[in-house]
């Protein structure tokens, strides 16, 4: 696993690879998502629904519907278990048009056992600013199930999940044009002062005038150059395309739970001895029977005990010596030397830092 991982990173650090587009490592002012969210009933559930009693919100939400349709429900033996109470949420893509559809995913609120079956009612989707974006309907499509007998229950996925594809038509439009900005601001996905001088370097070089600023680490500023007055949309079709070299910093990311370790090209370590050892005590019991001769009439059948003990002080392992500023391939040799496993790796790592011979941050998932 963590051979695997290392030759990947190596990969990755190949001059082939090492240049990215610029709409792979930045964001463009105003092109993103927005997150709706609003709150709806489910209805048609074969019983796996909301109880009215331990669901006040559902049993609320039920009456408050249908007063509205003018039907009077507000009695207190009002009793089903065919509805449930949802989170309704959806993303609206950039530059949605009034009357386009999104997909909605709706969640249980209550105590229901699954939305097999269910039908989500009109249902207002809300941005950050309370306004109405989106509404949404439809039969939901339910990945999971759930059967349960008097001994046993199964359950696959998760039923009281679901989703409905293209279940929303935007309502309103985001009040936003690029070919009224006068300038445009790039936002680096991993900011970085080498790397957003390099982008605004390949901008200034392909247009011909020094129209970029750095701002921050994370973001770009450009003025609208007259060639592309009134084309905003244009030019961002020709930046994006050209190539820089992302520049990182040397740092190792751990995942403790899955034993994953992952060095950047950057990571250096000073001259440092390295030796990986452990005692490792194994004891086996294997009980014995010890009984009389056939046809004998003195002694009795006997369980003796045997005992062996086994002990591995770890004599066959090696010191290593690693160099001042070897690189990632000398690391990885250097480690893989002593036989050592992804759990142990990952310790040997946090101790190198520790004696301050490791020139990197290390990230521990």
């Amino acid at each position: 696993m963590v051979l695997a991982v290392f030759a990947i990173a190596l990969l990755w650090a190949s001059p082939g690879f090492s240049q990215s587009r610029i709409k792979d490592i930045v964001d463009f002012e105003g092109v993103r998502d927005n997150m709706l969210v609003g709150y709806g009933l489910v209805v048609g559930l074969n019983g796996t629904g909301d109880g009215l009693n331990s669901a006040i919100f559902t049993r609320e939400s039920l009456i408050g519907m249908l007063q509205r349709l003018g039907v009077n429900a507000d009695d207190d033996a009002l009793d089903t278990n065919n509805v449930a109470a949802v989170m309704v949420t959806a993303t609206l893509p950039p530059f949605s048009r009034q009357g386009a559809r999104i997909d909605v995913n709706a969640s249980a609120l209550g105590d229901a056992s699954s939305l097999l079956g269910g039908t989500l009612l009109v249902t207002p989707l809300v941005g950050a600013d309370g306004e109405i974006y989106a509404v949404a309907q439809g039969t939901l499509a339910v990945g999971g199930f759930s059967a349960q007998g008097a001994a046993e229950t199964v359950i696959k996925g998760v039923p009281t999940s679901a989703r409905i594809a293209n279940g929303a038509i935007v309502e309103r439009e985001i009040n936003f044009r690029l070919e009224d900005l006068q300038r445009v601001k790039m936002t680096l996905r991993n900011p970085d002062f080498t790397t957003a001088r390099r982008v605004s370097r390949a901008i200034n070089a392909f247009v011909g005038l020094e129209t970029t600023r750095v701002l921050d680490p994370g973001t770009i500023e450009m003025d609208i150059p007259d060639a592309y007055n009134g084309r905003v949309v244009e030019m961002i079709t020709d930046i994006e395309q050209l190539r820089v070299e992302p520049d990182q910093i040397a740092r190792v990311v751990i995942d403790e739970q899955s034993g994953v370790i992952v060095m950047g090209e950057n990571v250096r370590i000073n001259q440092v001895a390295i030796a990986q050892g452990s005692l490792t005590i194994r004891i086996t019991e294997t009980p014995q029977v010890s009984q009389p001769l056939p046809f004998s009439n003195t002694g009795t059948t006997e369980t003796v005990d045997r005992t062996n003990i086994e002990i591995d002080e770890g004599g066959d392992q090696r010191l290593t010596v690693l160099s001042t500023g070897v690189s990632l391939q000398e690391v990885v040799n250097g480690l893989n030397a002593l036989g050592i496993g992804p759990r142990d790796m990952i310790t040997i790592l946090q101790a190198i830092k520790f004696a301050g011979a490791l020139q990197a941050d290390i990230e521990v998932m």
